[in-house]
């Protein structure tokens, strides 16, 4: 029994990393989908703002998260990153199609 409760604790411990990982996903998701609504709108100002909001949310996934999951949100990462520098070049066409790709990824992370 001694040595069942660090197991279970690591265990959960594990579990929980998941589930932070998942919470800031999702937040990149919804403030990626506000980015191409107002990227598809021209506004590239706004645009680099919720792409940036995006960029925090899932650098802060991609350090809890593992295997697959950290894959697309890593992916998603790079984009939004790219989408924020032509953004700024107030290129919103070219950043929109960036952010709708990072949204693919976003949606592809595997739920648990």
């Amino acid at each position: 029994m001694k040595k069942l409760t660090p197991v279970l604790a690591g265990l959960l411990l594990c579990l929980s990393t998941n589930v932070f990982a998942e919470k800031h996903a999702d937040a990149a998701l919804e403030h990626a989908i506000a980015a191409a609504a107002q990227g598809k709108a021209g506004h590239a100002a706004a645009l680099v703002e919720h792409a940036k909001l995006a960029l925090d949310e899932s650098a802060s996934a991609s350090l809890v998260a593992k295997s697959i999951a950290k894959n697309h949100i890593d992916e998603a990462g790079e984009l939004l990153q790219k989408a924020v520098h032509e953004g700024n070049l107030n290129h919103a066409p070219a950043a929109t199609k960036l952010v709708d790709a990072a949204i693919v990824h976003l949606k592809d992370i595997p739920k648990k």
